[in-house]
Order: structure tokens, then C-alpha cells, then sequence
């Protein structure tokens, strides 16, 4: 078990037990206010009734958030030509070929999303050691392989989350910060649970979302009815 602070302990016994409507939710987290040193990040967890060792079965996706998730994300991109171009227009954070891959071999993973062209997978293909470990290989499942990649680039820029479920069917995701308002942080959560609802396997059988959490960066969790 680690050890929790003094704060969060006492935090924790504020928290409300019961499962609450997803605005009441929000409400009780912002209780906890932000007093910390910087802007707790708001997160959200689910626990999915899904077999994860069923390749039919898994849950992955990205949304655009209505509200962004409070920070530029950072983005490379790989493209040649016109689309590498339209990438570098479009706020991408670094554009590359070879020396891309070259740079990402050597260790460099210092970024948040990566796109790549539908021609470029070739080369982004022998990455899969580094990238996939820290979920950032692309895939056309999650639409970061793609041909129009200065549409992705400003959707990620403008707060899209991707998302995939881990070995235990949970799914993990940024939803806002604390200092945003409530309303916003509601509509953030709602689109993102809304969409989850879409990805349903139909091979799924019985109860679909299992359970809700949503925290703050430094905060326990609050149970959503969702």
C-alpha cells in the first residue's frame, strides 16, 4: 500500500461514499479545491465488463473534447511532402521522416501523440518496440494513421484524448483541470462517456460500464453514476 499524505487522508474522509449523478460528482470534487502548487489535472477511470484477452473485445478510441483538457498536447508527426507541409501549418510540434525514426530509436519519446501517414507505417512499423509501451504507436483504429493529418494535429492541438483499456478492461483518460469551471468539466466527462458507450464490443455480454471514478491529480476518488 503507499503511503498516503496527511492532506489526502483527510481529503478522503470528506469524500462521499455513495455513487453520485455526474454533476453532483464534479461538484464534490471541486470541494476539494486546488490548493496545491499548480493545476491538479481531472481524470477519469472506468472499469469495463470486458474480457481484455478477446482481441474482438477491446476498447480503444480517441474524442475531442468540448472544452480541451487544459495544456497543449505535443505532437510529431510522420509525413513527407505536401502532408508533412500541411503538419508543420497545422501546430504540429516536429515533422519527420528517417530522422524522426532515427531520433525515437535512440530513446526519444518526448511527446504526447504521434500521426503518421498512411505511407510512412513502413518506417513507423519497427518503432513498435518504443512506441507501443507507452501508448503512443500510431493506429488507424484510434485515427492517428491517417491522410489528412493536419486534421488530426489540430484536433489533438485542440484537446482530443485517446485511450485504450489496459490488462485489467480499465480505461484511463484527461478530462480537464481543476481550475476549470464546473459546467465545463461536466460537458468534458459527459462527451468522453458518451462516447465510451459507442465503443461497446458486441461480443460483450452483461453489464458494459462496470463502474465510474473521477479525481484530481491529488485528490480521492468520487464514484459517477454513469
Amino acid at each position: 500500500m503507499p503511503q498516503r499524505s496527511k492532506r489526502y487522508r483527510a481529503l478522503a474522509e470528506k469524500a462521499p461514499s455513495s455513487v453520485l449523478p455526474l454533476k453532483q460528482a464534479v461538484e464534490e470534487l471541486k470541494k476539494f479545491g486546488n490548493n496545491t502548487k499548480f493545476d491538479q489535472t481531472v481524470e477519469i477511470h472506468m472499469r469495463l465488463g470486458i474480457d481484455y484477452t478477446q482481441a474482438e473485445q477491446l476498447v480503444r478510441g480517441s474524442v475531442v473534447l468540448p472544452h480541451g483538457i487544459g495544456r497543449s498536447q505535443r505532437v510529431v508527426v510522420f509525413a513527407k511532402g505536401d502532408l508533412a507541409d500541411a503538419a508543420q501549418k497545422a501546430g504540429a510540434d516536429e515533422v519527420g521522416q528517417e530522422d524522426l525514426a532515427q531520433k525515437i530509436k535512440d530513446g526519444w519519446t518526448d511527446f504526447d501523440v504521434c500521426i503518421a501517414a498512411p505511407d510512412m507505417m513502413g518506417l513507423v512499423g519497427p518503432l513498435g518496440r518504443v512506441l507501443g509501451p507507452r501508448g503512443l504507436m500510431p493506429s488507424p483504429r484510434a485515427g492517428t494513421v491517417t491522410p489528412d493529418v493536419a486534421r488530426v494535429v489540430k484536433e489533438y492541438k485542440a484537446g482530443k484524448v485517446e485511450f485504450r483499456n489496459d490488462k485489467g478492461g480499465n480505461i484511463h483518460a484527461v478530462v480537464g483541470k481543476m481550475s476549470f469551471d464546473s459546467s465545463k468539466l461536466v460537458e468534458n466527462i459527459q462527451a468522453f462517456l458518451d462516447y465510451v458507450n459507442t465503443l461497446k464490443p458486441g461480443a460483450v455480454k452483461g453489464t458494459y460500464v462496470r463502474s465510474t471514478t473521477i479525481k484530481a491529480t491529488m485528490s480521492p476518488g468520487i464514484r459517477v453514476a454513469a
